[in-house]
């Protein structure tokens, strides 16, 4: 599921981090271990103003698999789409996009699997529970 916004330019880094707190009360409620990468212009998209990737660990592959990312793209999608605004004083302005990835699906089953298996099966975080009808798949 992609997260898009369109805002004004002067709530654009808020909204981001506001989307950065909406991906990371997602794999706080999945009771996943997991960490919040602000990415370095060198591995950004060359469209993207800040990147933030969320990876999960797995444990199976002993090392940490990015699993949602969200960006600020300020004005470079919105000015190819040429999508504007009227500000105070009559002017057209350029509006900024942001783009982001709610939770790659296969790779958060995989971890729930991976970091939740005990002698008796796999334990599920309680925001699962009713979902499944129970606290754990029994292996």
């Amino acid at each position: 599921m992609e997260l898009v916004q369109i805002v004004h330019p002067d709530k654009s880094y808020e909204v981001l981090e506001a989307m950065v707190k909406h991906v990371e009360g997602l794999l706080q409620s999945l009771q996943l271990p997991y960490r919040i990468l602000r990415l370095c212009g060198g591995d950004m998209s060359f469209a993207s103003a800040l990147t933030y990737d969320f990876e999960v660990y797995s444990a199976a592959q002993q090392k940490w698999l990015e699993v949602s990312s969200v960006s600020n793209f300020e004005s470079f999608q919105t000015n190819r789409m040429k999508i504007r605004y009227r500000d105070g004083s009559s002017k057209t302005q350029l509006v900024h996009s942001l783009n982001g990835s709610s939770l790659a699906l296969p790779r958060i089953v995989a971890a729930l699997l991976e970091n939740n298996q005990g002698s008796n099966g796999i334990e599920l975080p309680f925001v699962l529970h009713s979902y499944f009808g129970d606290t754990r798949i029994t292996i």
